[in-house]
């Protein structure tokens, strides 16, 4: 069907409609858009192929240059990525992940609540700093090995429900964990680069300032999460026979003594998550923490992407002890970088890039005005609620870039500062629970077939509205004082997008 819908919207929209006389660009601009969307949606060539239209639709239709067009697909956003990518593959070359994950599952114990909550932080943890697919598909070989021992002892019915929450638990933690950092999962990064696009004289949403409000909204749907999963699928009283509490030692004992390389990559992990932390100025109102970029002439020629590389490129210097002639990182393991997922990036900026040059974002703040008349909690909810639902759909990244720069064209005819419509809708595009096609780590738990998509379905659905709820909540109150700003103010940057 989408063979046949995307074009024959883009053609009626090209030679029959003129949304803003005068200004054929918002027309045209609006074609290309819907056409990448309905082709996102549908799938039906692949999401980075549908990402590279703009490169030969935008210079045609003279919407943009197509030297200016081919500029977007590469940027900081995009190295700040590829940097952090680099570092996890590296954690995985060398196994690092796994003994961080087990770890983890040995501070927390092998009561049924506990091992839970374990395989969640664990999750949640490295997908904070990981691809969300990768930390799923690394967790479950440790899940499946801990429910067979279960299934030995335990009755059959109580160990099927309760795998089903172990399971569910996993999926929906990476996705949990991915949105507390910029690195975390792609619509992040997409939010930074676009929220810059459109805002150009703003001012920099840092890897920190990102980290002091995603990172508590993180907590609270995490304690809400394990404690549903928990009500829903954990056994009642008399049902559990105690597991061997060692099961996580004697995995993590087959890993054998922490080898020079992963000591050297967890130093390496740790100073990049400090660097980043640190690099630009905390600035409380009251008080500022000065950041590290200070120190040189040019501080804001420094950015996260630049402090990513860095760490990256080092592990490329330094010798293997244990592969005698090899380095702790080479390109073979570095050519696993996900670059659909970088094209896929570009194509979001360059359609963000046309939203603003050519005035589309802001025809549509126009035709929302009406939405001004709402409470500015409920412009919140809503937001919150049809991203979310959307992206059960469709990719959340493809998401995130198709409605972002009209939340940001919205936010200046309602006049209500952007961040506070952008950044619950970035949020929000990681918390589909319901459907194994909404994201991979819920497409790897269905796969493993020990639960059905009723069982994913009806315990999402609560997700989904409780996250929306708190993703409102937590924006509404805290997204004023992390970025020192009013919901009701428009800050001189963003009077002209």
């Amino acid at each position: 069907m989408g063979y046949f819908l995307g074009p024959l919207i883009f053609i009626y929209l090209v030679f029959f409609v003129d949304l803003d006389p005068g200004k054929p660009a918002v027309t045209q601009t609006l074609a290309v858009g819907l056409l990448m969307a309905v082709f996102w949606i549908t799938e039906i060539i692949p999401l980075a192929a549908t990402s590279l239209l703009p490169v030969v639709l935008f210079p045609i239709l003279g919407i943009m240059d197509g030297k200016d067009v081919s500029a977007t697909y590469f940027n900081h956003v995009i190295f700040l990525f590829i940097g952090g990518f680099l570092v996890a593959l590296a954690m995985q070359r060398w196994n690092l992940h796994k003994r961080m994950a087990l770890r983890i599952l040995m501070l927390t114990g092998a009561k049924p609540g506990s091992i839970l909550l374990g395989f969640m932080l664990a999750t949640a943890f490295l997908s904070m700093w990981m691809s969300n697919t990768a930390t799923a598909m690394m967790m479950i070989p440790i899940l499946i090995s801990v429910i067979q021992s279960l299934e030995e002892t335990i009755e059959k019915s109580v160990m099927r429900k309760y795998s089903i929450g172990l399971l569910l638990g996993v999926a929906y933690s990476a996705s949990i964990g991915g949105i507390a950092t910029l690195v975390g999962t792609p619509p992040n990064l997409s939010f930074v680069r676009i929220f810059q696009i459109m805002f150009p004289e703003a001012p920099e949403v840092s890897f920190t300032l990102w980290f002091f409000y995603a990172f508590p909204m993180t907590v609270c749907i995490f304690l809400f999460v394990w404690w549903w999963l928990y009500f829903k699928f954990g056994p009642r009283k008399g049902q559990w026979k105690p597991l061997e509490k060692y099961i996580f030692r004697e995995q993590y004992k087959m890993l054998g003594p922490i080898r020079f390389e992963e000591k050297i990559i967890l130093a390496d992990f740790i100073l990049l998550a400090l660097l980043w932390l640190s690099r630009s100025n905390l600035d409380f109102g009251s008080f500022v923490i000065p950041g590290w970029s200070g120190l040189f002439e040019n501080p804001e020629y420094v950015n996260d992407g630049t402090v990513a590389i860095m760490m990256a490129v080092l592990l490329f210097f330094i010798p293997s002890k244990k592969e005698k002639g090899h380095r702790i990182m080479d390109w073979g393991t570095a050519g696993k970088i996900p670059w659909h997922i970088v094209l896929l990036f570009g194509g979001g900026f360059a359609l963000a890039t046309a939203f603003a040059n050519s005035g589309l974002s802001q025809w549509f703040g126009v035709q929302l005005k009406w939405l001004s008349g709402l409470h500015p909690f409920l412009i919140i909810l809503m937001i919150s609620l049809l991203v979310t639902f959307l992206t059960e759909l469709t990719s959340n990244t493809a998401t995130t870039e198709m409605i972002l720069p009209i939340l940001a064209g919205l936010s200046v005819s309602i006049e209500i500062n952007p961040l506070f419509l952008m950044l619950p809708a970035t949020i929000s595009a990681s918390m589909a629970f319901m459907l194994p096609v909404a994201t991979p780590p819920n497409a790897i738990i269905f796969g493993t077939n020990r639960l059905s998509i009723a069982d994913m379905a009806k315990t999402g659905l609560v997700i989904n509205l409780v996250g929306a709820v708190i993703i409102t909540v937590m924006t509404y109150f805290l997204a004023g004082i992390v970025f020192n700003h009013s919901i009701l103010s428009m800050p001189s940057w963003a009077v002209h997008p």
